[in-house]
């Protein structure tokens, strides 16, 4: 089992740490989109597609940048008690609290897959006067939801390997 959770940490934080850092950049993506949308509006005819796509990039680099977070420690916590306790304690409980976390996960997971399907089956547009289709930005979604899932299961690996003192 410690080889098997070694290896699969091992994957899938290389794997989250090339999407993050990946979406890392998509900020400067979202901020030519948003400089092009000012000049056009200013010297041209405003565009029709900026707006829209400053926020299709704006959830690829929330959703895909996620397990990133996760697994850099840098997603938010509650530090009332969390900050004074032992490095067991904090892992017990994070142990404890990441099936709330799949759950939610899980369950996103779930409407996003069944939102995707349709967007595929019935080419389903934004009703926008651009009127893209959505199932580009709803599968990016469900990537970033369930590379999530996988940095939630590495997370929990690590904190049972802590609570019993192995080190991965």
């Amino acid at each position: 089992m410690l080889k098997f959770a070694k290896g699969y940490i091992r994957i899938i934080e290389k794997m989250n740490y090339v999407l993050g850092r990946f979406a890392m950049y998509l900020i400067f993506v979202i901020m030519g989109i948003l400089l092009w949308s000012s000049v056009s509006k200013t010297f041209f005819l405003p565009s029709l597609w900026t707006l829209e796509t400053a926020q299709f990039a704006m959830v690829a680099y929330y959703m895909l940048g996620g397990p990133y977070s996760l697994q850099m420690g840098s997603n938010v916590r509650m530090d009332l008690f969390y900050g004074d306790w032992s490095i067991t304690k904090k892992a017990l409980v994070d142990a404890f609290t990441i099936f709330f976390l799949l759950f939610y996960l899980c369950v996103l997971l779930y409407g996003g897959y069944q939102s995707t399907e349709y967007a595929l089956r019935y080419g389903e547009r934004s009703a926008t006067a651009w009127r893209p289709y959505m199932a580009p930005i709803k599968i990016t979604m469900c990537v970033g939801i369930f590379m999530m899932i996988l940095q939630a299961v590495a997370e929990l690996f690590k904190d049972i390997a802590t609570v019993r003192g192995v080190k991965l």
